[in-house]
């Protein structure tokens, strides 16, 4: 490997050391003007062995690694500039190629999902349905009733899973959009509270909010995408952070626009897993099911309104979340 490159920093050098043999023999035999004049042409040629070493290997080398870099963040399919006929031109084949056949099993994988949950969809809602229908039955007692409430149950658990698959696939393929307008995130968050809060209730799991000093003045934003994100933040706070029995949620105004926290009182997370939980599919060590990108698609709608969605450890023990929302759009391909 680099065979080509070997051989012209092999003769390269073999130049250099060439003329500072010359140079020395030179001021040796007492010739000083012609030794100095080979020395300095050595130091230009060394210079310029520098230079092209720089333009020919260096810079290659780092756009290379910046494309590595994207390619691995998720922007499959990105291509580095093949100009160079030598080893280096190789390798950005390889990784063009590479790049092309992730881009391409990626989508097979989202329209796998997307086909998938959609053909899921339709009869999960018929058994949820249906299980409904069956419960309020006064002839079913005992374990049938039992029975039918988990059937239920599960629909419910499936049904919420698909519809997650289905919007990771519409953010893969770019259908995913906003529609913002000016809203009351107050309203939004505490009309949340109130439709997740008393399950929480019955589960054992105190809610406590802390309201705004003042009040908050409207953001744009989704109304329906941020209140999926609250319920779903709440969700997780409920799983994972039952063993607390208590949830703290907090809403106030800060510089940079307004911020969200959620917190539970569970075991947290360890430390290694933090920097991968908003990485879709990841699961970590949960032992709680699901699909492990609810938080991704979390994420994606937070970065979507220009704000921001951190998630730490809290002292003192349980999980912090932190959704900071800019008073002011700054995501201009919303819609």
């Amino acid at each position: 490997m680099f065979r080509k490159l070997k051989i012209q920093l092999l003769l390269s050098a073999s130049a250099a050391l060439l003329l500072l043999i010359l140079g020395i023999y030179c001021i040796a035999r007492g010739w000083p003007v012609p030794g100095m004049l080979i020395m300095l042409l050595m130091c230009a040629y060394l210079v310029l062995l520098n230079l092209w070493f720089w333009r020919y290997v260096t810079d290659p080398i780092r756009d290379m690694t910046q494309t590595a870099r994207r390619i691995a963040e998720g922007s499959y399919g990105t291509k580095i500039e093949q100009s160079y006929d030598n080893e280096i031109g190789d390798l950005a084949r390889e990784i063009n190629g590479m790049s092309e056949k992730v881009a391409v099993a990626e989508k097979a994988r989202t329209e796998f999902i997307s086909q998938v949950s959609h053909e899921l969809r339709t009869p999960l809602t018929a058994i949820e349905g249906w299980a409904e229908t069956i419960a309020y039955d006064p002839a079913l007692q005992g374990d049938s009733l039992r029975g039918i409430n988990i059937i239920s149950k599960e629909a419910e658990r499936l049904t919420g899973m698909v519809t997650e698959m289905l919007e990771f696939a519409r953010i893969q393929d770019g259908r995913f959009n906003l529609r913002i307008e000016l809203i009351d995130i107050a309203a939004e968050l505490e009309d949340a509270l109130f439709t997740y809060g008393e399950l929480m209730k019955q589960a054992g799991v105190e809610v406590s909010y802390e309201q705004p000093a003042n009040e908050i003045p409207l953001i744009p934003g989704d109304p329906e995408r941020l209140k999926q994100v609250f319920l779903n933040l709440l969700d997780n706070a409920a799983k994972h952070g039952g063993d607390g029995q208590k949830v703290e949620v907090s809403l106030a105004e800060v510089p940079r626009g307004v911020c969200i926290r959620i917190r539970d009182h569970g075991r947290g997370i360890p430390e290694g897993e933090l920097p991968h939980v908003k990485e879709k599919f990841y699961k970590g060590s949960s032992k709680n099911r699901g699909t492990g990108i609810g938080l991704a698609v979390c994420d994606e709608i937070v970065t979507r309104h220009g704000g921001e969605l951190t998630i730490e450890n809290a002292e003192g023990g349980g999980c912090r979340v932190t959704i900071l929302l800019p008073q002011q759009n700054g995501d201009n391909n919303a819609k």
